[in-house]
């Protein structure tokens, strides 16, 4: 079943156009670079202010715009990192690479959400400057290890 359904996306016309097209395939690669570079251009300072760094600038504002821009990030490079699998469907589900790489991604996008529920600057006033530091620490840290994880295993993917 899910063997069938992975050809059929692979054989799709949108999937044919990438794999066939001089341009398309490497704009909508473009696109999926775009999305992660705005994610981890997000999440990165945001761990790092979790962890310590900048501690006279306030969480709270912070907070807000990054994890707005972290949100757009995953959204760009989920839209356009599902057009790339679609153009060896087959090959990607059986790599165990990409596996990988989507175990860190669902890491990383789980523990934001249980970060963002736990724990979130908008809850209060006083978690503004100073939020339960311990469980900001583990998550930063669960953060950074798991999309860097990730990323490097996207490289690897396209290599093995």
């Amino acid at each position: 079943m899910i063997d069938a359904l992975l050809a059929a996306l692979e054989a799709s016309a949108w999937a044919r156009s990438l794999r066939e097209s001089v341009w398309l395939y490497p704009l909508v690669n473009a696109g999926h670079i775009l999305g992660i570079a705005l994610l981890l251009g997000a999440i990165v300072p945001l761990d790092l202010r979790l962890l310590g760094a900048w501690r006279a600038e306030p969480l709270g504002p912070l907070w807000r715009v990054l994890s707005h821009t972290a949100t757009a990030g995953v959204v760009v490079a989920v839209v356009f990192g599902f057009m790339l699998f679609g153009t060896r469907a087959t090959e990607y589900a059986a790599s165990e690479y990409f596996l990988a790489k989507m175990g860190f991604v669902a890491l990383g996008a789980l523990n934001a959400l249980t970060l963002r529920v736990a724990v979130s600057p908008a809850r209060s006033a006083a978690a503004e400057r100073d939020p339960p530091l311990r469980r900001m620490q583990v998550a930063a840290s669960l953060s950074l290890i798991a999309w860097s994880t990730a990323l490097v295993l996207g490289r690897l993917v396209g290599y093995f």
